[in-house]
């Protein structure tokens, strides 16, 4: 049952992370008008189960009256409103309270926090330690986010091998960056989609292009061509060329079934799936949407 719509309201970022699986930057274009969100929100009034909706990018923050305008429509409709940032505007506790307050009066549900080596480096100082102290002083709903370095884990499974942790999600740029010098398992292993209910989700998110995605870069079709709420009961995972495999034996059955050469070793399941999709985009562009988050 969907329960949760996530707006990317925007695919542009102050930041440029290696870790970042939609290829966030500042030149990176696709952002929501007021127009485009007004049409989903009114497609929302169609989709009954859905319950709260979320704000993110990118970073949502760059065009924070569009985004206040989104979490206003959606209380109106009786809908939870969440952010997710990296918090680059908390540049001290004070100046937070003001970029805060506004959202405290509009009662946001939650406020998530990017707050790891890839926005702030070493330093034990952030502005997401900013903004988590002015959003608790507040009583804004607060949490954090901290995806750290990938680390090799030593195992004393041999038939295990050794595991990598640090929370990298290794599709987008992170598969282009952060790959080199982990330990890789062979492809055959990888037998199922390890973060997403592909069959039956409980959430979707959306982009400006028009992509309705069951995971980044997997699309089920564009809202602007046909109403979201048309694509949502209409979904069907087995008539869907990609996530119909992915459901049936993961990314190896993927590979299995694709007419593309791959590698015998990949670090994960999202680094094998994306790269196979990377390689499906041409003769799937339909799914395999938008180009944005496969670095083209």
């Amino acid at each position: 049952m969907l329960a949760g719509i996530h707006f990317i309201l925007t695919y542009t970022c102050n930041y440029e992370c290696d870790h970042c699986f939609v290829y966030s930057n500042p030149q990176a274009k696709g952002t929501f008008t007021l127009n485009q969100i007004k049409k989903v929100f009114e497609e929302l009034t169609n989709i009954k189960t859905v319950k709260r909706v979320y704000f993110e990018g990118g970073e949502a923050f760059l065009f924070y009256p569009l985004m206040v305008e989104g979490i206003k429509i959606a209380r109106n409709q009786g809908l939870e409103t969440g952010i997710v940032t990296n918090a680059y505007w908390a540049t001290t506790e004070e100046d937070a309270e003001l970029w805060l307050k506004p959202l405290l009066e509009l009662g946001i549900s939650d406020l998530t926090l990017s707050d790891d080596f890839f926005h702030s480096g070493d330093e034990k100082a952030s502005p997401a330690k900013n903004a988590l102290a002015a959003a608790e002083k507040l009583g804004i709903p607060v949490g954090v986010i901290s995806i750290e370095k990938p680390k090799i884990e030593k195992s004393h499974d041999i038939a295990k091998g050794d595991s990598i942790v640090g929370g990298v999600m290794f599709r987008g740029r992170a598969a282009e960056k952060l790959i080199n010098g982990l330990p890789t398992r062979s492809w055959r292993d990888f037998t199922e989609c390890p973060h997403e209910d592909l069959r039956n989700p409980k959430r979707i998110h959306l982009d400006a292009y028009g992509n309705v995605l069951l995971c980044q870069g997997l699309s089920i079709g564009n809202m602007w061509q046909t109403p979201l709420s048309e694509l949502i009961s209409n979904y069907d995972c087995d008539l869907h060329p990609i996530s119909k495999l992915l459901v049936e034996g993961g990314p190896a059955r993927l590979a299995k079934e694709c007419s593309v050469k791959y590698n015998n070793e990949y670090v994960d399941a999202c680094h094998l799936c994306y790269e196979l999709r990377l390689k499906l985009r041409d003769k799937f562009s339909e799914y395999l949407a938008p180009r944005q988050v496969y670095g083209l």
